[in-house]
This record gives C-alpha cells, structure tokens and sequence, in this order.
C-alpha cells in the first residue's frame, strides 16, 4: 500500500498482525515491566469481566493467541524494518461496541469497528495514522467487511491529549473516506466522539 515516506525516507507499509509478526505487536502494545496489568489494546475488545481477570502475562499470551488466529486482530505500520505503528480492526459483533449503549448501531449491515490508532513516540508527524487508517480499512475489505466503522474525537481543531488520541480525530477519517454517520454518547478527555462509516465495495 502506497503511504507517506517515513523517517528514512522509505514508503511506510501496512501489513496484518499475524503470529509471525507477534514480536513487533508486543514493541507497539506490551508494557516495559511484564507484569503491569496495561491495556494491550484489550480494554475494547474483550468484556469487561475478562479485562479484569487477564491480569499481568496472561494479557500478553491472549493477545498472542488473537494472532494466531484466521483473522488477525489489527495492522502494524512499518518504516523500513521497524514496526512504527498499531491500528486495532475487527468485527463489531465480536466486540463490546456491539452492545454499547453510548455508540448507536447505524443499521444491520455487519461492519466492522477500527478503534485504536497507536503510533510510536519518534515516529509521529509522518503520517503513520493516516497509512494506519488506510490499512486497517484494507484489510477489513480483504476479510469481506461491507463498511468500516470509527469512532473518533471530533475535536474542531482543538488540541487532543495524547493518552486519549488512540481514537483518532473526526478529520483524520474523513481524510481517509469516511464520512459522519450518527452522534455519540461516548467522550474521550471530554470531547465529545462521533460514528464515522466507511462503506466498502
């Protein structure tokens, strides 16, 4: 996939989160001390009772499992050989948004839900999100997803702290093709948060 140059000066490339590529999703996700209980990007795709009980190493061997499944869990951007980036992509119906009361259904199509957008600190500015976005949007197409849901920030502009900016922001999907689809319940440091819908062919 064709994306901004990165730090350098190769094209950065999206590629699925698979089990051989476990290693570069525990650089993008894992914590420093093994046994923190972090989110591991779980906090929105497992229920909240099994976000509680995975506590410490067992996160992290979850998580290698994801990977090894049919479908992977999210996309991974590279800069050359060095992983740069993480955006989190899976069906809605095996997700918690599935049964959200603060983020709507649009309707019945079967979509799928891009949630977290992570880039390593060094590496922002690049347009690593934006190749993230694109990639993520890639892949739920190769996976047969009808339409790709997010649910960014809309922030007018505003500054976007960066423990909250995962979500993304309004202008940052729609530069990607999405286009605003319903209002939310839901904030993120207190910005209010909008269902953006990308259908795909």
């Amino acid at each position: 996939m064709a994306a901004p140059e990165g730090s350098t000066g190769t094209t950065i490339l999206v590629r699925p989160a698979t089990s051989e590529r476990f290693d570069d999703v525990a650089t993008m996700l894992g914590p420093r001390n093994p046994t923190s209980n972090v989110c591991w990007c779980l906090s929105h795709r497992v229920d909240a009772r099994t976000n509680r009980e995975l506590v410490g190493p067992a996160r992290r061997q979850y998580v290698r499992e994801l990977t090894g499944r049919s479908v992977a869990p999210g996309v991974l951007a590279y800069d050359g050989a060095e992983v740069v980036g993480w955006a989190a992509v899976a069906p809605r119906a095996e997700l918690p948004f599935e049964h959200s009361t603060r983020i709507p259904h649009v309707d019945g199509l079967p979509v799928w839900s891009l949630w977290c957008i992570r880039v390593r600190p060094g590496h922002r500015g690049q347009g690593i999100a934006h190749a993230l976005v694109s990639g993520a949007v890639d892949y739920a197409a190769s996976q047969g997803a009808p339409a790709v849901e997010g649910y960014p920030v809309d922030n007018e502009g505003r500054r976007v702290d960066l423990t909250m900016a995962y979500v993304g922001t309004r202008s940052l999907f729609e530069k990607a093709g999405f286009s605003w689809a319903a209002d939310t319940a839901s904030v993120s440091g207190g910005i209010r948060r909008v269902l953006m819908r990308r259908a795909l062919d």
